[in-house]
């Protein structure tokens, strides 16, 4: 079974590689996907969370104000870091569940981890292989600000936040070009999925 990470900047085309290799028949674990599960209401992260950072980052309905917590660590490392630590473990396991159902499921299933904090959390996994979508920032700039409606320093703020296009092309096996048509995009995913099915 492969064991795919798959990363890349914010609106770097990540989710569209995912889609078109679950397509193909590959089993994708979203990484997003399960920070949500395990910040869930009555969740035991989100109960830490809310003593860690305070009540006021939990909505009257029990959920988690994203908003309000994304306010408290936004541009604070040490925040950010105790926040990391309590939700990271938690993803981490369940991923590593879901990773052994699938191999359980299918021995020689493609499992895909769809990661945007790869190079932060998870960079010395053993991935039979990094993949790493790539634009160029002020392309993923006016992807953010056409198609998410954010205000252009709201999307340079958001990029900022994450580490360099270098630091993730210093660790990628494949670098998948996202910044010309899907076209292209999908002959580069097709290329991969050959690629892994006569590995």
């Amino acid at each position: 079974m492969p064991l795919i990470a798959l990363t890349g900047g914010i609106a770097s085309g990540k989710s569209t590689i995912a889609g078109r290799l679950a397509e193909h028949g590959a089993v994708v674990v979203d990484a997003d996907r399960i920070v949500r599960e395990v910040q869930s209401v009555g969740s035991p992260v989100l109960r830490e969370i809310a003593r860690e950072f305070g009540e006021t980052v939990v909505s009257s309905d029990g959920s988690l104000d994203r908003a309000a917590l994304g306010a408290r660590v936004f541009g604070d490392p040490e925040a950010l870091a105790r926040l990391n630590a309590i939700v990271h473990p938690a993803v981490r396991a369940e991923s590593q569940r879901r990773f052994d159902a699938a191999l359980t499921a299918d021995p020689e299933a493609v499992v895909v981890y769809d990661v945007p904090l790869l190079v932060e959390a998870r960079v010395d996994d053993p991935w039979d292989l990094i993949v790493v979508a790539h634009a160029p920032a002020e392309v993923r700039l006016s992807r953010l600000v056409e198609f998410r409606g954010m205000t252009a320093e709201a999307a340079q703020a958001r990029i900022d936040a994450q580490v360099s296009d270098d630091q993730r092309l210093a660790i990628a096996d494949v670098v998948i070009d996202t910044a010309s048509t899907w076209e292209r995009t999908r002959e580069q995913v097709d290329a991969l999925w050959a690629r892994l099915r006569s590995a």
